[in-house]
């Protein structure tokens, strides 16, 4: 059975532990608001970047002369997996839930014999993913998400690096995978392939929709015209849209680190509450506990006399 000492160490061990959790969520409440303004504020221009290279790729007939970040290597025999995680833990399941997404499809992807490779965002990712796939592992990215603000010269900087292998045909399709934001509570791990590009289901539906209305009225297929011609305007805005839909990815890591680090520390501060309830309860029963055997061997001894 454990001493009174014992008990009061404990107590003060946990209080301590409480008085930590409760300044990180306090901590990370602060950087969330900041965190989800900037996320939330990039969100609609990644949108319409995307929705508008999917208006222009809908017109363009892809074929050998086309951008290979549309069209493609003809391949798709190695992939390569981009993780966005967090440098720092205690932020409950963050980042492991998107390690565990990110492995899970590369053993997918093993087993229909193909190649993969990664790139870690995040020291988090990095070490998860290297437990299992060292050897597939390219480059690992961290720091990036350390100051106050996320900047896009660091979404830059993993844009141009997947671009140059790209360019130097060590792989033929990019998959990024991230925590995408959904609420304070909540942050989803997402997989979007960046190359090459890929129409979004919806739109494609819609465009062939619109098509098939135009074509039974004689119309044109599109009711825009373009300025300059489509292949242009890929070839010019296909790289910058990579770089764009990394930065959002970076912003919504960041702002669901501080969010699920804010929300596990609030679950350890109560836990650490109860356990304190807990212990003190204990100490108090142990402590009375031994003034009655006090008192009995007191009482005891006098009797004897």
């Amino acid at each position: 059975m454990a001493s009174l000492r014992d008990y009061r160490d404990r107590i003060k061990s946990v209080t301590s532990t409480r008085k930590i959790t409760s300044a990180m969520k306090m901590v990370a409440a602060s950087k969330l608001r900041r965190a989800q303004e900037q996320a939330e504020a990039s969100q609609p221009y990644a949108q319409s970047m995307a929705d508008m290279l999917a208006r222009v790729a809908a017109n363009v007939t892809v074929n050998a002369s086309s951008s290979k970040l549309l069209a493609g290597t003809g391949s798709d025999q190695t992939h390569l997996i981009v993780v966005v995680t967090a440098d720092r833990g205690l932020c409950g399941g963050f980042n492991g839930n998107l390690a565990k997404a990110a492995l899970k499809m590369a053993r997918d992807l093993i087993a229909q014999k193909k190649d993969v490779k990664f790139i870690c965002v995040g020291r988090k990712g990095q070490v998860l993913v290297q437990r299992e796939m060292r050897e597939r592992m390219w480059e690992s990215f961290t720091g990036l998400f350390g100051k106050s603000r996320v900047d896009f010269a660091a979404a830059d900087e993993v844009t141009s690096y997947i671009l140059d292998k790209f360019d130097a045909g060590e792989f033929d399709v990019c998959t990024l995978l991230y925590n995408e934001f959904k609420s304070v509570l909540t942050q989803t791990p997402t997989a979007q392939q960046l190359i090459p590009f890929k129409l979004p289901e919806m739109q494609d539906n819609e465009e062939q929709d619109k098509g098939d209305s135009a074509a039974s009225e004689g119309g044109p297929s599109s009711p825009y015209d373009f300025e300059p011609e489509e292949e242009e305007i890929l070839n010019a805005l296909l790289p910058r849209n990579l770089g764009v839909q990394i930065f959002r990815a970076f912003l919504d890591s960041a702002a669901g680190e501080h969010a699920a680090r804010m929300t596990a520390m609030d679950n350890a501060t109560r836990n650490a509450g109860e356990m304190i309830d807990d212990l003190t309860l204990q100490y108090n029963r142990a402590r009375q506990a031994s003034i009655t055997k006090e008192l009995i061997e007191i009482i005891s001894g006098a009797e004897a006399l």
